[in-house]
């Protein structure tokens, strides 16, 4: 037996569907709000969730993530009125099981429900989980945490695998990660850095040649793809594969067969294929600078790595494994974070990403090795005025503002309301403050705060507050 979640503001509709699922033997419950769907995902364990997009409070899909992050990180089926072809799409790529558009069957929503519990049961088998190696992956945001679920589907596979993400987000960290948890970990993973592939050389490179095939092949040369045979080959930048040997490795794809530059006789390579591009490769497709039928090849499962300024509640974790993983290096003692130091890193964007991140705190050990405690002033001078820069003109923003707000005559309000409107601010405060601290185990948070159970949860609710509220690290995460 299943539990179901309705977060639908259409009470027929949540009647009718709720009938249905208790058909099936589920037991259904519904929630007439975003905020109270929320509120009730954060607080039981379900196993699917239909959930509306247009809801009185709010949109579904931007919830979507705070549903998946619960602890039971159920299925979510989108159930609109309002077919959107950007929203069924943005649906599917966070996560959701299906889209389906109101007016439904009550077949359509059984068959959806049933395959959806199916492969709950089948991913929480046992015997189909896996521990995965995850070295240098570091994260556990419900960004990464579902990059690392795509990644695990790959393990039992030799489907090809294409990578995207801006960069320095770690695709080829990524890309090692699917070859160390494949049953090819044991043979070669061999790298082809596509922006550095010399046009003229390149199927020498890849496909390698006869002694005497061109003038200086002195000697034979085995290509990558055949170094490759039995392990993986990473495609680096894919999108930067010259135009003029895409078709000829449409073909090795393909066959897995191919001839190197002066051979008589074909030779065969068993090689799994993971590409990575940081360009948005179908606008490459339609500038014709790239073949639709190798990009279909490549990207059998696709993994989308999110950039660092979506991740904001990893960035302390990985700055303090790498600082950990500097100071070895440097055989120096680890070293501690001021609160500041972390919120100047939080704050900033990072356009690098996480090779920025990890460079900036290469330097900032570097430059002063022997403090024991790492401070915002040992970050460099370009972080640290770009975020000033951004404060001050956010503060004369405000205060431009509240001086033209003081100049426009106004209802002085009742002491009473005025109170009651900051004791709810205050409260709401230390409510989020109180969640990040104990990262949302009640039991701590009543010992922490002194609060009994029920008053907690009376509270929690009445500010909205969730269990999992995302916060930066410097707030404490």
């Amino acid at each position: 037996m299943a539990n179901v979640l309705i977060i639908d503001d259409d009470e027929m509709l949540c009647e009718i569907l709720s009938r249905r699922i208790m058909d099936l033997g589920h037991t259904a419950e519904t929630a007439l709000t975003l905020k109270n769907g929320v509120w009730m995902a954060s607080s039981k364990r379900y196993d699917v969730v239909f959930l509306d997009v247009f809801l009185p409070d709010g949109n579904g899909l931007n919830q979507m993530p705070f549903i998946q992050a619960t602890p039971s990180k159920p299925e979510i089926i989108i159930i609109t009125g309002a077919g959107d072809p950007n929203a069924a799409e943005l649906a599917v790529n966070s996560g959701a099981w299906d889209y389906i558009q109101k007016p439904f069957s009550k077949n359509q929503v059984t068959l959806q429900l049933v395959r959806a519990l199916e492969y709950r049961e089948q991913k929480s088998d046992p015997q189909a989980s896996k521990v995965l190696k995850r070295d240098g992956l570091i994260g556990s945001s419900h960004q990464m945490n579902a990059c690392l679920a795509l990644l695990a589907q790959t393990v039992h596979s030799n489907a090809n695998v294409l990578i995207t993400g801006e960069t320095g987000t770690g695709k080829e960290l990524f890309a090692r990660a699917i070859h160390d948890n494949s049953l090819r970990a044991n043979r070669n993973f061999v790298v082809v850095d596509c922006t550095v592939l010399p046009e003229k050389l390149a199927e020498s490179v890849l496909f390698g040649h006869e002694k005497g095939s061109f003038t200086g092949a002195d000697k034979t040369h085995v290509g990558l793809i055949k170094q490759a045979d039995g392990g993986t080959l990473f495609l680096d930048e894919v999108g930067e594969l010259p135009l003029s040997i895409q078709k000829t490795f449409l073909r090795v794809l393909q066959e897995r067969r191919f001839r190197p530059v002066g051979g008589k006789q074909e030779t065969v390579s068993d090689f799994r294929l993971v590409a990575a591009t940081n360009r948005n490769i179908e606008n490459i497709v339609r500038s014709s600078e790239f073949r639709q039928d190798l990009l279909f090849r490549l990207r059998s499962f696709t993994i989308e790595l999110p950039p660092l300024r979506d991740r904001i509640r990893d960035i302390g974790e990985i700055a303090m494994f790498h600082v950990a993983k500097i100071c070895k290096r440097h055989g120096i003692e680890t070293k501690s974070f001021s609160p500041d130091f972390f919120e100047m890193l939080t704050a900033y964007t990072w356009p690098g990403n996480i090779r920025e991140l990890v460079n900036t705190l290469e330097m900032v050990v570097s430059v002063d090795p022997l403090n024991p405690i790492l401070f915002a002033k040992h970050l460099p001078n370009y972080i640290r005025t770009n975020l000033l820069r951004s404060s001050v003109s956010k503060e004369a923003c405000i205060s431009e503002n509240e001086e033209k707000a003081f100049q426009r005559p106004k209802r002085f309000p009742k002491l009473k309301n005025w109170r009651e409107k900051s004791i709810a601010e205050i409260e709401k405060q230390y409510l989020n403050d109180l969640m990040a601290l104990t990262k949302g185990n009640i039991k701590d948070a009543c010992q922490t705060s002194g609060l009994g159970r029920a008053r907690l949860y009376e509270l929690m609710k009445k500010y909205n507050i969730s269990r999992l509220t995302e916060v930066s690290f410097g707030d404490a995460v």
